[in-house]
């Protein structure tokens, strides 16, 4: 890119490698966005051209033919929108910020296609264009000799070189009639099977549908979007080799949920769905997210969709504790009082260049949640186990409840007592001073060693925060859950003991956990497989084990707050696989429910235990 002076006297800025800098671009896009970006630029060409019109993501059936007896298959993705002249296309597509529509921060950057695509596509991404009946055509590519991107040379018949050449209306798709275009990608290599799903790609026989519908909550009215499937199938086997008409979430929430609303936050609205327990759910989800998760939602596209383990577990955090499997969550940001804007990967959504606020959206969601959702959590919650062990173990722990230093205060702003800050419920810190931490509650900082930095502690209010004085209880709401009753779903706490959920202090026990189900198949075999026995076995079973993931949360939320723990430690802790851990060691357990056993069973069996 050349230098261009300004009439102010400023000599523009340039950039001299720009194949390093798309390379590393690419890095940051989603492997599959080339089909959001294409798909987007042809959204934009269609709404410039009436508002009306198709979209087809197929093979490149021309090459195909052309390609005879050894035919490739090369994905295209085709549009009847506004089209391109072989100048705007040379204007548009060899410049990296630039492209026809507006630039700004809320609209296509003009240089999503550029990244997401070309840097997958070294061999080339070539547009075939139709302007007023006129077609051209361009080849952007890779120059694998400089690993430079641009637009290739191209040869005319009388042996010159151009960056753009007309092209036959032979080539031209049955769809487009006097304006559109079609873009095929090469990939990486010559031979290189495009319409392959790129590997690890969810659902690969149907994973352009899957992807676009999935990141859309709806398209535009008036433009029709569809994507080939079975393509390796014969043509003419149409059972087969579809086309399918992709509509974006929203159509399939609409068709599948038994009820839906919105609620409104102070700073954004949360749209909602309850999904009806049909076939639908594992029959649809190979083209679209038919399960539970969220999303944020802007400009009806989605950002930032968590689903299976990490979307069970935000919707959790909104206050979906039990049947989050059949609830959907879509957030979206109030755009008049703050300014929302997609990353230049178009990756994540950002508020005021910040990441989304989920953990307040969330708080705020459990404090004003919809009846309905209300309701249908305790529906879904009334086949979880309950426990019954919880004023037993308490009974057990009551004379050591100091050695896990509860905190007896709450901070609070108006609170009614000054309390040292060491001892307020919000950290759940030790109670006590001079530990050496900012917190210590001495007014007076360790500043030993020399750490500047902490000199201003030295004018730490010597006489406490405001607080609450409180009778804390320290232990969690237990519930014990299972793919049996459906209230576990599928992939959430698999193959480990427990999960916690900090900000509702609630503690999820798997009943299907191997360590749990072994030790219960021992006790029964030990007292000769009499199946009689089993209820008892498991209530002990599950009352030690219960014991030993209770002491494990309360013990380590007594580290928060502590110099050498930080808030990750703690998390980390406190993780689906701390408290697996917490619960892999055998002796004591197997002692304790043996002891149990003994007094309610007798001793029969007991020594082969």
């Amino acid at each position: 890119m050349s230098k261009i002076s300004r009439p102010d006297g400023t000599l523009a800025m340039s950039v001299d490698n720009t194949g390093f800098l798309l390379d590393r671009l690419g890095e940051d896009c989603h492997p599959l966005q080339f089909l959001r970006e294409l798909t987007q630029n042809a959204i934009e060409a269609i709404q410039k051209n009436g508002g009306k019109g198709d979209i087809v993501w197929d093979v490149d059936w021309d090459l195909h033919a052309l390609t005879q007896p050894t035919p490739v298959y090369k994905l295209c993705v085709m549009d009847n929108g506004c089209g391109m002249s072989g100048d705007e296309m040379v204007r548009y597509i060899n410049r990296l910020s630039s492209s026809s529509g507006n630039q700004s921060i809320d609209q296509n950057f003009g240089v999503g296609a550029k990244i997401a695509a070309a840097t997958r596509n070294h061999v080339g991404v070539v547009y075939l264009s139709w302007k007023a009946g006129q077609g051209e055509m361009v080849h952007l590519w890779r120059n694998p000799e400089s690993g430079t991107y641009g637009l290739k040379q191209l040869q005319t018949k009388n042996g010159g070189f151009v960056h753009f050449r007309s092209v036959d209306d032979a080539l031209k798709p049955d769809l487009i009639k006097q304006s559109g275009t079609k873009i095929t990608l090469f990939g990486n290599d010559e031979n290189a099977n495009t319409m392959e799903a790129p590997e690890g790609t969810p659902s690969p026989s149907r994973w352009i549908s899957k992807y676009l519908n999935s990141r859309y909550y709806r398209f535009p009215e008036g433009i029709t979007v569809k994507a080939r499937e079975g393509w390796q199938n014969p043509r003419e086997d149409v059972d087969r080799n579809v086309l399918r008409t992709l509509h974006g979430q929203e159509h399939y929430l609409k068709a599948h949920c038994r009820a839906s609303g919105v609620a409104k936050l102070e700073s954004a609205r949360v749209h909602w769905w309850i999904l009806k327990d049909e076939p639908a759910m594992k029959n649809n989800s190979g083209s679209i997210d038919s399960s539970g998760h969220v999303a944020a939602l802007y400009q009806n596209e989605l950002y930032e969709k968590t689903t299976g383990r990490q979307g069970t577990a935000r919707l959790q955090s909104f206050g979906l504790i039990f049947g989050s499997n059949y609830v959907v969550l879509y957030v979206e940001p109030e755009t008049k009082k703050q300014k929302i804007a997609p990353n230049t990967a178009r990756t994540h959504l950002l508020i005021e260049n910040n990441v989304l606020p989920w953990e307040e959206w969330a708080e705020e969601f459990r404090e004003a949640m919809p009846k309905e959702l209300k309701d249908f959590v305790d529906e879904a919650a009334a086949g979880a186990v309950g426990s019954d062990h919880t004023q037993t173990i308490k009974d057990r722990l009551k004379d050591l409840l100091d050695l896990y230093k509860v905190s007896k205060y709450r901070a609070a702003p108006d609170g009614q007592v000054l309390v040292d800050p060491a001892s307020v419920t919000a950290g759940g810190g030790a109670s006590g001073k001079g530990t050496g931490g900012a917190g210590g509650g001495s007014g007076k900082s360790q500043t030993a060693g020399g750490k500047l930095g902490e000199i201003y502690l030295e004018f730490e209010k010597a006489d406490g925060v405001r607080g609450d004085r409180i009778t804390p209880d320290p232990f969690p709401d237990v519930r014990w859950v299972s793919l049996a009753d459906n209230t576990r779903a599928p992939g959430d706490i698999e193959d480990r003991a427990a999960k916690f959920i900090q900000n509702q202090n609630t503690l999820l026990i798997n009943r299907d956990f191997r360590a749990f189900t072994d030790l219960v198949e021992r006790f029964v075999t030990a007292y000769s497989g009499d199946q009689s026995v089993r209820g008892v076995v498991e209530e002990a079973v599950r009352g030690w084990f219960e014991q030993a993931l209770i002491e494990t949360v309360i013990g380590v939320q007594a580290l928060k707050n502590q110099k050498l723990w930080s808030v990750s430690d703690i998390e980390k802790a406190l993780s689906e696989e701390g408290l697996t851990a917490a619960v892999m060691q055998r002796y004591h357990v197997n002692i304790a429910v043996k002891r149990e056993l003994g007094s309610k069973l007798g001793r029969r069996g007991s020594e082969s235990t």
